[in-house]
């Protein structure tokens, strides 16, 4: 796996980073605050485990359309939490009662915010090479840069976000974007991110290097031209300046 980044990433002049589950662990804050509010607001109460698998998976789609411009960021989740309510016997959340959810919610979720342990050492080493780096979310701007720093990670600058065009990922548009806001061209950047459609088969259908963080390290091989990768130590770029 080293020698085929090795291989590829020797075009890299510039990489883009998703942020949540790439160099944040979301998965374990939204575990913290999904346990919360299911304390206090939930009849039936799953594992955590299961609990934070029907949040991610947002079988509504309610997230992408919100990437996709379709609807508010508060509009998502207030969507998700009563399709969660509904679930496992929660009462109907109006806009009020909403209010007081979520803010117990973000408040846990902030809480919950940590860089995973290989991202500054990741980092480092982008930073040692002389390798200029950035982010590419589907959140919005200040919010990333809020949570970046809260991990320690404020380094990293928010290139492009949900808010910045009025849509996100996979839109080619965003990734074109940020590669202009890096000052590449797309051929000379790579894009890491934990999903496989909109981070890093999204981006190579725009010309960068799609790397794949799997780190689940399932037995799912990538389609061919994507990099899969387990952890960000794994990251090799090489510049030919």
């Amino acid at each position: 796996m080293a020698t085929q980044d090795d291989r590829l990433a020797r075009m890299i002049r510039a990489v883009l980073f998703d942020v949540d589950d790439t160099l944040v662990d979301t998965r374990g804050a939204f575990r913290h605050a999904l346990g919360t509010v299911a304390a206090e607001y939930l009849e039936r109460v799953p594992s955590a485990d299961e609990l934070t698998h029907v949040w991610r998976t947002d079988a509504g789609g309610h997230y992408r359309a919100h990437t996709r411009g379709e609807i508010s960021y508060r509009e998502q989740r207030m969507l998700r939490a009563n399709a969660l309510h509904v679930m496992y016997g929660g009462p109907e959340l109006d806009d009020e009662a909403y209010d007081a959810w979520n803010e117990d919610f973000e408040r846990a979720f902030q809480e919950g915010w940590r860089a995973h342990e290989d991202a500054a050492a990741c980092l480092d080493r982008l930073d040692a090479e002389g390798i200029p780096y950035g982010a590419l979310s589907n959140a919005a701007v200040a919010y990333q840069e809020l949570k970046l720093a809260a991990c320690g990670l404020e380094r990293v600058p928010m290139l492009v976000g949900v808010d910045t065009l009025g849509f996100g990922k996979p839109d080619s548009r965003v990734f074109a974007l940020a590669c202009e806001r890096i000052g590449f061209a797309p051929g000379e950047v790579a894009y890491v991110g934990d999903e496989l459609d909109i981070d890093a088969q999204a981006a190579m259908a725009v010309g960068l290097t799609g790397v794949w963080l799997d780190r689940s390290a399932g037995a799912a091989m990538p389609p061919p031209g994507i990099i899969r990768i387990l952890n960000l130590s794994e990251i090799a770029v090489v510049t030919t300046i």
